[in-house]
């Protein structure tokens, strides 16, 4: 299962920093979430494309997990050659994050 299919996502920049939301459709999937959307999962999903450290940020009362990636930007949109300078396409390319299946213990159907 996709993680688009439970879950939305949004991103921003500060620099050569990108910050990756993710936030679950139904609040009763967000320990699922919590469980297999990991920092380190993370960072293995975009593998090089990130030269820095991933830290994951908890928002519960959201039903959100929150991504920093460091060094995601190619040097931030003054300086990368990058045509996605502001890192907009890293909360889509994240929603293709493979996720188990939920099973019938979720809130989803």
């Amino acid at each position: 299962m996709k993680l688009h299919e439970i879950a939305h996502s949004r991103s921003g920049d500060k620099g050569d920093t990108s910050n990756v939301s993710v936030i679950a459709f139904d609040m009763g999937d967000f320990a699922f979430l919590a469980e297999h959307v990991t920092a380190d999962c993370v960072a293995e999903h975009f593998g090089d494309t990130i030269t820095g450290t991933v830290a994951r940020y908890e928002i519960p009362a959201l039903g959100a997990l929150n991504f920093v990636l460091t060094g995601a930007l190619g040097g931030g949109v003054v300086r990368s050659l990058a045509l996605d300078t502001h890192g907009k396409s890293l909360s889509s390319a994240l929603l293709e994050f493979e996720l188990p299946d939920i099973g019938a213990s979720s809130g989803s159907s």
